[in-house]
């Protein structure tokens, strides 16, 4: 790297790659990509496609297989989106262990964190490092002593407190709180001993979104595919539960969130034991007494038009997550229509047009309802890369839902360039 200009004439890697939101920031800062390798076949697909269609660098698919055959040419910033699903609140929690599942395979993802280190300690012309993972890495001590430990080994100046971001903190909304782990190799600067948030200058980048989010990021016109028919099952649970809304709305009784089967409407529960004296509260966890109540206290203060209600729609009988339903948009809403929507497990859940939801790597695509059109529609492709700050023209996947869940796997380009910048621009 140049250190007249740290900003451009540099070479950088990109581990566990994915689609390349880490090459995007890198690029927009003046960087050249030499290696970048992704175990997903269809990540490699579009990677390819974006960046190297005429391999000008080397793509590989494993990395413990190129390390195994020194492949990795030199460089001066690694880049890794290290693999979350061991750290993570919705994964098994398992850290930095080898599990072995049931078939005997054994998922050893919780290690390739420990790749990374190899690489350094092969590669000792590193000086800067990137990497990103989900922010309960930070919030386990133990994980986290381990991965600070490891990359100051290896003769880096870190951010030992953790740089936790999120896109919506720069005029981005979107809800995606990370963990952002940066080092500068000894001798590059002198006179610290670590990196803080004050020598990133994060702070004075700052600047929160504002209006409502569905207007910032819906195109006008969208393929009739993203359209969902009035005729659907989701369109249709989407329209009783707005009857339901307007109607509790009358007497100022909604409380959320509500499930049917809860409130004592259905076969799961037999409320009459539930609340009575002899029931063991303890059996069940303080959040879903609070649902109990709530769905109760709702039922009853509403029961002459719930009990139709569910009799005209037949809702016993609709799937379980139909029976849900969380409305978190008091605020700013009046209807449904108003808000952002998701069918989750926990429901038909509403939030306020403030800032989105975290994209996820599933198919659990944010739905609005579309004024233009006058329907409910998801989200498209190219409106989601819009909450995750990729280029306008890059080109994804023919397949929407892997597109879907490969922007839900994805860094967020400002994030990155923002975070990176600051980095390179720490002087003595």
């Amino acid at each position: 790297m140049n250190e007249d200009n740290k900003k451009t004439n540099f070479t950088f890697i990109d581990l566990f790659a994915g689609i390349g939101g880490f090459h995007q920031a890198m690029k927009k800062l003046g960087g050249k990509c030499v290696f970048a390798c992704d175990i997903n076949a269809d990540c490699r697909k579009v990677y390819k496609k974006n960046f190297c269609p005429n391999e000008e660098f080397i793509l590989e698919g494993d990395i413990k297989k190129a390390i195994e055959n020194n492949i990795i040419p030199q460089f001066d910033v690694l880049c890794a989106g290290f693999p979350c699903q061991t750290f993570s609140k919705s994964g098994n929690r398992t850290g930095f262990n080898i599990v072995e599942k049931e078939n005997g395979e054994k998922d050893e993802r919780g290690q390739l964190f420990f790749r990374i280190i190899d690489i350094l300690k092969e590669h000792t012309e590193c000086k800067y490092f990137i990497l990103e993972n989900v922010r309960n890495l930070a919030d386990n001590k133990d994980n986290w002593n381990i991965v600070c430990s490891e990359l100051k080994n290896q003769n880096f100046i870190i951010t030992e407190e953790p740089i936790i971001e999120s896109p919506e903190n720069f005029n981005v909304p979107q809800t995606r709180e990370r963990v952002y782990i940066l080092g500068i190799k000894k001798g590059i600067i002198t006179g610290k001993d670590k990196i803080t948030r004050n020598d990133l200058k994060i702070d004075i980048q700052h600047k929160y979104f504002s209006g409502n989010c569905i207007d910032w990021i819906i195109d006008k016109f969208v393929n009739p595919k993203y359209i969902i028919d009035n005729n659907t099952e989701i369109a249709k649970v989407l329209n009783l539960w707005e009857e339901f809304l307007q109607e509790l709305r009358k007497t100022n009784t909604i409380k959320s969130p509500f499930w049917l089967f809860h409130a004592g409407v259905g076969k799961q529960y037999n409320l009459e034991y539930i609340f009575s004296e002899e029931y063991d509260w303890q059996k069940i966890p303080k959040w879903k007494r609070c649902l109990l109540f709530k769905s109760r206290i709702m039922y009853t203060s509403n029961k002459k038009f719930i009990d139709k209600w569910v009799e005209k729609y037949n809702m016993t009988e609709k799937f379980l997550i139909h029976q849900k339903f969380e409305w978190n948009a008091s605020k700013d809403c009046q209807s449904i229509k108003q808000g952002i929507i998701q069918i989750r497990q926990s429901g038909v859940r509403v939030k306020s047009p403030s800032v989105f939801p975290s994209l996820v790597a599933m198919n659990n695509t944010p739905i609005i309802w579309d004024f233009h059109i006058n329907k409910y529609r998801y989200l498209s492709v190219k409106e989601c890369a819009k909450l995750q700050s990729f280029d306008p023209d890059f080109k994804f996947s023919d397949n929407d839902n892997i597109s879907y869940k490969q922007l839900g796997n994805s860094v967020n380009v400002k994030v990155i360039k923002i975070i990176s910048e600051g980095l390179f621009n720490i002087s003595e």
